[in-house]
């Protein structure tokens, strides 16, 4: 009898320990499988940045000339900003977007000096995001930043030289880098039809995590040249690029859709820049043409398009007048992928995250932009540039108005008043000063194009 008890007793403790593991690796089992759905939940995130496409090349946007259904579509479904900045130069305005920083902070004030960033010391987008767990890419312009993308965080990359590269027939378009290996751009082979390729197999194998791509066009940087559907005696090459270049967003999203990726991506489309001169006299709206154009401080070469659709999420067919700085892109992105961001450094964007939920959030009340050692500070209303000058922008972006050093206009004396505050606050003077030749084009004086 005594043994009997001492079996049932044994059994009873076997059961506990049965019990014991079984409940242990559940919990375990549920902790991985949470930390999974939170990962696989995450958004993917698609930044699209054209290049040199001005505020007034898009259909969306009131252009004379230009159509560009896709982009239209995506506005359309989703959320449309008409106030948002970026550089007016293609280096320091990438500089900016992947630092979240302003130029007087990384020494990034003209496009040679972009060159002079180190990972050591400015953190790009993709590291931040790599500490939630996504994949990361670059494909396409890589410009005037330094070393490689792997350098900066990226996991994968295809990058060529310079700008506006389509064709094997450009100096230029001989060879691009395809993670590190020198590859040769074949005959009749279409560098945009390559990058769209590159980006459809990234998403393809990475379709199981949540991955971010920054997808930097070749479009509609000069060499304009004809596209793979232009007719051979076309005179209309460059809107055949603003054509070509919308017609790859629609088959991005046509990817996406078969991938059944779509309800779970966030695109971002911008342009890095205004209309580049040669073209600037045909971005117009309603017949009038903007003020300034790529390398101007005028609302022409910041003044850029921004487009963000987040299915079932941002709502659709809304306009916003949020101003918006090319430095917000880091700290959404951050927010949305659920990384805490340093306290230590000084970022200045400032996420627009709400907004995208149709919430009100926290609007910007004035946005910076700098090239070399110009810059402005800009409010919805007003703009005051390191010289002093005080601009009505009313009007803009066709006109800006110069306010009168003695002007009466109270309106204008407070806004005089609140953005010197600004300035002050900021103080790009006790930052990088840029040595170059004062176009933010070269470091040394003396350069020329």
């Amino acid at each position: 009898m005594f043994q009997g008890k001492v079996k049932q007793d044994q059994l009873k403790i076997s059961y506990k320990l049965i019990l014991g593991t079984v409940s242990l690796f559940l919990i375990f089992y549920s902790i991985i499988a949470t930390a999974q759905t939170k990962q696989s939940n995450k958004p993917n995130i698609i930044f699209i940045l054209v290049d040199d496409l001005g505020f007034a090349e898009t259909s969306v946007y009131g252009s004379d000339k230009y159509k560009t259904p896709h982009i239209d579509q995506l506005a359309k479904e989703g959320l449309r900003f008409t106030k948002a900045y970026a550089n007016p130069l293609c280096g320091p305005s990438r500089a900016i977007m992947l630092s979240g920083r302003y130029p007087f902070r990384t020494g990034a004030t003209n496009q040679d000096e972009c060159g002079n960033l180190k990972p050591s010391v400015e953190t790009f987008i993709p590291t931040y995001l790599k500490k939630a767990g996504y994949v990361t890419t670059m494909i396409g312009k890589w410009g005037q930043l330094p070393l490689e993308p792997s350098d900066w965080g990226f996991d994968d990359y295809l990058k060529y030289q310079g700008s506006g590269i389509y064709w094997n027939t450009q100096e230029k378009g001989k060879k691009y880098t395809l993670n590190g290996e020198i590859k040769v751009l074949k005959d009749k082979e279409y560098m945009p039809d390559l990058m769209h390729n590159s980006v459809v197999d990234f998403i393809t194998k990475n379709k199981d995590k949540p991955f971010f791509v920054y997808y930097s066009f070749s479009h509609v940087h000069t060499q304009i040249l004809p596209t793979p559907d232009s007719k051979l005696d076309s005179k209309t090459i460059y809107s055949d690029n603003i054509k070509y270049m919308d017609k790859l967003i629609g088959k991005l999203r046509n990817e996406l859709n078969n991938l059944k990726l779509s309800d779970n991506t966030i695109l971002i489309f911008f342009s890095d820049n205004g209309t580049a001169t040669a073209e600037s006299n045909n971005a117009t709206i309603g017949g009038r043409r903007l003020i300034g154009q790529k390398g101007s401080m005028q609302e022409g070469g910041s003044l850029e398009p921004l487009i963000v659709y987040w299915p079932k999420v941002t709502p659709a067919g809304k306009v916003s007048t949020n101003l918006i700085s090319s430095t917000d892109f880091l700290p959404t992105f951050a927010e949305i992928a659920g990384v805490k961001l340093p306290k230590n450094k000084i970022l200045d964007g400032q996420s627009f995250n709400a907004q995208l939920h149709g919430l009100k959030g926290t609007p910007r009340p004035t946005i910076f932009v700098q090239l070399a050692n110009n810059y402005f500070v800009r409010s919805s209303e007003w703009k005051l540039n390191q010289a002093g000058e005080l601009f009505d922008m009313s009007k803009a972006p066709f006109e800006e108005i110069l306010v009168p050093t003695n002007t009466q206009n109270s309106a204008a004396i407070t806004a005089r008043k609140n953005l010197q505050r600004e300035l002050i606050r900021l103080n790009p003077k006790g930052g990088y000063i840029d040595t170059g030749d004062g176009t933010g084009r070269h470091s040394n004086k003396n350069k020329k194009d």
